[in-house]
């Protein structure tokens, strides 16, 4: 189109409804301009460009169409600039300096909308400025994938608006926000907070999930005010989603833990770092000389940055021992020291895929930005395959889908295993020879054996089955027979940096060990143990009976357990460097000073690493740390890829399906998948936030008389929970889906496994 072409010379054609990123819908008429021969001016948008076409964008009659069109653009919009939030970053305002006219000739009464109620996260008070550009509806049905605006009535009385009674709730829908060229969709958390001049802008790095999408941080007065995407057509193109965009409020919680604080006599006291520091090494020591270094144990949370990881492990390793681990969701270690888990290709090539193969999940909640990549790749034809216990629409076309109980995840990879064999006409691996290929498993076979660029992932549910590693080993061996890509989406911020930093055991106890055979002390860093790990029931109960736990965290949580509180900052308060999916380590600075007496995890851990006399804790800043693991100087760019590794080469195993009683699938919501978004109060009010259900299969609730809305309990292990029944056509016959991480269910078990359902 000729808009492109002008943009590619670096000529500006001025536009309202043109973006990059989305459909042409040419319906401003902004952007007209005069082609040689054409009889009236035409819209730059829209007009293919042909050979030997000439185009003015600046001549007398293109200006006068321009200056035309802003006149009929004013004609309605009201003269609220003083107090509009759009103001002195609003195109409107920007492109009337210069093709306004000095007065209006329009004297009617201009056109009033009343005000449209959207949801915690969009304003819509102010409706009467938007000029009907319809990006908001084209991004929800083109990006999104599902349409939550869409205009009414003509002429005059045109407007958007949302579906009768409805919010918008997608999990972009924060990105209708930057693309409304007015006034008309502000940012509710923002509304009236700030001028767009009086802040300051700060490169960061999202830390929930793991994408990492490039931020920019606004800030004012030392306080994060605002979130905004900074493009990175690599990692996060030009949008962000809800989670990483309107988290910050978590930032500034009256949660904050802002003074070291140390237990006595069953009460909370504030001390100062000194005493606090000299406390907690007293008490390593103390237990490692009288128990053994085999009794002190660290968990970390996999969003804590490379240079926090690297020291953590640095210091139990200096204590003399092993058991130091950032999986915490994770029940089945099989597979460490096999793989270094990634992506397996780069986010680019992941939305070029024309075939996919997902295991195990939640992928529009677990990551956003990736299905949104996914979801354009469908939309051009690739066929999607998918395995889990939940059939959830992922707002894509899904050619096709095997829905299975989790018990049932490894048997119904086996049957995949066996058609590819039989339609390669190569040998299935040994102990496979029993197995008959359903129709379903066929058609996923079929499909992936079709296209070219292929690949085939686990998900976080896949991750953090009892079964992983098998798992694993089954999609490897499709992976490798086929020739595609393997990898994980894996789960967070810096879950790839963990094993580049090495916070793992090689020998010693993973996590789930350290809770199983309690120790006698605790450093947890970032991590709320209770709604972080696979079975909050033996997290909790390991923690209370340890003489010492240390806590590092932002925010004020395990006051019944631990010993001692120290605060340190969050990713905004902090250098430091994530290593998303795809193994690209993007470093970030602080965007502000760390509130009252908060310090960064590194400076905490280099200090206490001092104090207990190891060496190798010499540093003065966090690049130093950065420069140690990644092997290069702080300015350039490291090449992971040769540390990163899915290839485990374990022999398939065929799966049995030995389904035996109700079994529990739990998801992860996505505003409960760490401790600053738990906090962030808008989020916490949107419809993905509310409490969770217990999701029945139709099957299960006639079974046991259970009607949706009634109350049932819940029962795992020792603990229980009542919770509203939903009921859900689209699970499995023998399964009840629970969230976790979330409150109102952290008093149950593991993630997956038997669990027993009554009516309450």
């Amino acid at each position: 189109m000729v808009m492109e072409a002008a943009n590619k010379l670096g000529t500006y054609i001025p536009h309202f409804c043109y973006h990059k990123k989305l459909s042409i819908a040419a319906n401003c008429r902004m952007c007209l301009v005069e082609v040689e021969k054409a009889p009236k001016p035409l819209p730059a948008c829209a007009t293919p460009v042909t050979n030997g076409m000439i185009v003015r964008t600046a001549s007398d009659k293109a200006i006068k169409a321009q200056k035309s069109v802003m006149e009929f653009l004013l004609i309605n919009h009201p003269l609220d600039c003083p107090i509009c939030d759009q103001g002195g970053e609003c195109q409107l305002q920007d492109l009337a300096v210069g093709y306004g006219p000095s007065a209006s000739r329009y004297d009617e009464d201009k056109r009033v909308v009343p005000p449209k109620d959207a949801g915690p996260l969009i304003s819509m008070r102010e409706m009467a400025r938007c000029i009907h550009c319809t990006r908001c509806v084209r991004f929800g049905q083109e990006i999104a994938g599902v349409m939550e605006f869409g205009m009414l009535n003509r002429g005059e009385h045109s407007e958007i608006t949302t579906f009768v009674g409805n919010s918008v709730d997608s999990e972009l829908s924060g990105n209708m926000i930057d693309l409304c060229p007015v006034g008309a969709l502000t940012s509710k958390p923002f509304r009236y907070t700030a001028r767009t001049w009086e802040l300051s802008r700060r490169r960061s790095v999202s830390p929930h999930d793991a994408l990492g999408a490039n931020l920019m941080v606004q800030v004012k007065g030392g306080k994060v005010m605002r979130v905004l995407p900074l493009e990175n057509e690599n990692v996060n193109e030009c949008w962000l989603s809800d989670r990483d965009r309107f988290s910050y409020e978590g930032l500034n919680s009256a949660d904050r833990l802002t003074v070291p604080m140390v237990k006595q006599d069953g009460k909370w006291i504030e001390t100062d770092w000194q005493t606090a520091l000299e406390y907690v090494a007293h008490g390593l020591n103390d237990i490692r000389k009288n128990h053994g270094a085999d009794a002190l144990a660290a968990l970390a949370a996999p969003y804590s940055t490379l240079e926090e990881l690297t020291l953590l492990q640095k210091l139990m390793r200096g204590l003399g021992t092993e058991n130091v681990d950032f999986r915490l969701r994770q029940s089945d270690f099989g597979l460490t020291g096999k793989v270094a888990p990634w992506l397996g290709l780069s986010i680019d090539d992941f939305g070029k895929l024309e075939r996919a193969f997902l295991i195990g999940s939640f992928l529009r909640k677990d990551h956003p930005l990736l299905a949104a990549r996914l979801r354009h790749a469908a939309k051009r034809g690739s066929r999607i395959s998918i395995l889990h216990a939940t059939d959830d629409d992922q707002l894509m076309p899904v050619a096709n889908r095997l829905i299975k109980a989790p018990s049932e995840w490894l048997s119904a990879l086996s049957e995949v295993v066996v058609a590819v064999a039989q339609m390669k006409g190569v040998a299935a691996p040994a102990g496979f020879e029993g197995i008959e290929a359903g129709e379903a498993a066929k058609r996923v076979a079929d499909s992936l054996l079709s296209g070219e660029r292929r690949g085939i992932f686990l998900g976080n549910a896949a991750a953090q089955h009892p079964q992983a590693a098998q798992l694993h080993a089954a999609a490897e061996w499709i992976a490798q027979t086929i020739g595609a890509s393997f990898g994980y989406l894996t789960e967070a911020a810096n879950s790839v940096g963990g094993y580049i930093a090495n916070a793992l055991p090689s020998n010693g106890a993973n996590v789930q060990q350290f809770f199983a055979q309690p120790r006698k002390a605790y450093v947890v860093l970032h991590a709320e143990p209770e709604l972080d790990c696979h079975d909050p029931q033996a997290a909790r109960a390991a923690l209370q009976q340890a003489s010492m736990v240390v806590m590092m965290s932002s925010y004020k949580h395990g006051l019944d357990y631990a010993d001692v509180l120290l605060p340190v900052a969050p990713f905004s308060e902090t250098a430091g460097t994530f290593v998303n999916c795809e193994g690209r380590a993007q470093g970030f600075n602080g965007t502000v000073k760390p509130l009252g007496e908060t310090r960064p995890a590194w400076k905490v851990l280099r200090v206490l690493g001092n104090l207990l006399d190891l060496s190798g804790f010499n540093y003065e800043a966090s690049e130093e740390i950065r420069a140690e693991v990644l092997g290069t100087k702080v300015s350039e760019e490291a090449d992971l890829l040769p540390r990163l590794n899915n290839l485990a080469r374990l022999a398939p195993q065929a799966g049995k399906t030995v389904a035996d009683g109700v079994e529990r699938i739990a998801d992860v919501p996505i505003y409960f998948s760490d401790a600053i978004v738990r906090r962030a109060e808008s989020l916490q009010l949107t419809t993905d936030a509310r409490a969770p259900k217990a999701a029945l299969s139709p099957a299960l609730a006639e079974k046991l008389g259970v009607a949706a809305g009634d109350k049932i309990k819940v029962v795992q292990g020792q603990g229980s929970a009542v919770l509203e029944a939903a009921i859900d056509a689209r699970l499995p016959a023998s399964t009840v889906r629970v969230s976790a991480a979330h409150p109102s269910t952290a008093s149950l078990g593991a993630m997956f496994g038997p669990i027993s359902v009554e009516k309450a």
